[in-house]
């Protein structure tokens, strides 16, 4: 394979766009991952960011020295890069009095990656050059140990031995900032998170605008020069006027952006709905077929009793599978209304997983741990742990409730894992979590649901409702 050193001189001699293209396919990735963290998450001014490093790389692919890391380079120039950005972002907000607030500073029980994110690009920047190429290689690049030492001129022992050093290094430079992550929870979390894929069509985009960067250059220098022929007072009126049309031109992109990205988080919450009905309607109708096939079979035997017993069995089987399937096709169906209506509700995805084995009573006030202790109470039907978390009396509580709580138990049993996939704010405080359970025989045909309604009352959330569904597939009819 062509190396990138190849590949740039063979632009830098020959301005060959296709070894251009090529370079920029395979440093996308990390270049926009890097633009991502050090603009704080903005998506727009991350590839605005991964467009003006491919177009500096291609104006400068004659002059960069012979020995210099083409991954390095470009890891330093995207922070160099972003981090002007940001302040020209910055600057620009203020002028425009639009600045938002600051989140506040999360505590040292955020996730690993949220305390390494903010401060990993600086940290980087103050290791020595070939120990931040050895990371940059390694988790930005995510290249084994065999290609990290053919990049540095090492062995592939010696590549290792050096990543591990630079990365003891960095978990210095991160504990200093109040990461308590390990060295080898940081190693983790860097070769996980570190790199997030950039969006479809950047590639081509910054390729195309970076080759057309030498004649933009050509056309605003000549355009500087007309402009110095322009008097005080003429600049004056053209640079206020230039003011307003950019300043209108950035608010209305940004709301346009906002709102074409809230469309499209939308649209991925209803796509795997979508397909799971698709998937429950073509099980519907292959259930309906084989009921067909055994009616007629029935028709044919109706001369042996044993065999039309056996087959009077198997519809009545079937008839409550397509029942079972028609409860989870109008289940989802109201799931995905309740995505559809934005008005009303406020959606969000959520990534909670809990495990049976260890779900405990973790107390109501925050909402993360009353849906544990929710979940614990569902799942053992434990009176006193029910009555706390519906706001009720132990010794009042019989009959009906104490049932329903049994049977979300019996519901709830042979489940390997709990995941909270979404969750709905509406106006009363009130939330909706939608829950999806994995069986333990490891079926993926099987289907189990719950969703469940919290309340907050007096500081506390309570269980209001909760509905449980589920969908067994059918057993093999040829067995």
């Amino acid at each position: 394979m062509t190396n990138d050193e190849q590949l740039l001189d063979a632009y830098a001699r020959e301005r060959s766009e296709s070894a251009f293209g090529e370079l920029v396919t395979r440093h996308i990735d990390f270049v926009y991952s890097t633009a991502l963290r050090v603009v704080n998450g903005d998506s727009h001014l991350a590839q605005d960011v991964a467009q003006t490093v491919f177009i500096d790389l291609a104006r400068k692919a004659g002059s960069l020295p012979g020995d210099v890391g083409l991954a390095g380079w470009l890891h330093h120039h995207t922070c160099h890069t972003a981090a002007k950005a940001v302040r020209t972002e910055r600057r620009r907000e203020t002028r425009e009095q639009t600045a938002m607030e600051m989140k506040a500073l999360d505590d040292n029980t955020r996730p690993a990656w949220e305390q390494v994110a903010p401060y990993l690009d600086e940290s980087l920047n103050q290791l020595n050059p070939a120990d931040r190429d050895a990371l940059v290689l390694r988790f930005l690049k995510q290249q084994d140990f065999r290609a990290v030492g053919a990049a540095l001129g090492v062995s592939e022992d010696g590549a290792r031995k050096r990543v591990d050093r630079a990365l003891e290094k960095l978990h210095v430079l991160l504990k200093h900032r109040g990461s308590t992550l390990s060295a080898v929870a940081l190693g983790t979390a860097l070769a996980t998170e570190a790199v997030t894929a950039a969006p479809a069509g950047l590639a081509g985009a910054v390729t195309a605008a970076a080759l057309s960067g030498t004649t933009a250059t050509t056309t605003a220098v000549t355009a500087a020069t007309k402009a110095i022929t322009m008097t005080t007072l003429q600049k004056a009126a053209i640079t206020a006027a230039l003011a307003m049309a950019v300043g209108t031109g950035i608010y209305e992109a940004r709301q346009a952006a906002n709102a074409r990205a809230e469309v499209l988080t939308l649209q991925q919450q209803q796509t795997p709905m979508v397909e799971q009905i698709q998937q429950l309607q073509k099980d519907r109708e292959e259930s309906a077929r084989q009921l067909a096939a055994l009616r007629d079979d029935a028709e044919r035997r109706e001369r042996n009793p044993s065999e039309l017993l056996k087959l009077r069995a198997e519809v009545t089987r079937l008839r409550n599978e397509m029942k079972d399937l028609g409860d989870l096709d109008k289940h989802l169906a109201k799931r995905l209304a309740r995505t559809a209506n934005s008005a009303s509700t406020n959606r969000s995805s959520r990534t909670n997983v809990y495990f049976p084995s260890e779900l405990r009573s973790a107390g109501l006030e925050k909402l993360d741990d009353a849906i544990q202790t929710c979940l614990y109470a569902l799942s053992t039907a434990d009176p006193d742990t029910v009555a706390r978390v519906a706001k009720r009396e132990s010794a009042g509580f019989e009959g009906q409730d104490l049932k329903f709580f049994q049977y979300v138990k019996s519901f709830l049993t042979n489940v390997s894992q709990i995941r909270v996939t979404s969750e709905e704010d509406f106006s009363d405080g009130s939330v909706w979590l939608s829950c999806d359970l994995q069986a333990a025989d490891g079926d993926k045909r099987s289907f189990r649901l719950l969703d469940l309604k919290m309340h907050p009352i007096d500081g506390l959330w309570v269980l209001d409702q909760a509905s449980p569904i589920t969908m067994i597939p059918p057993s093999d009819l040829d067995r």
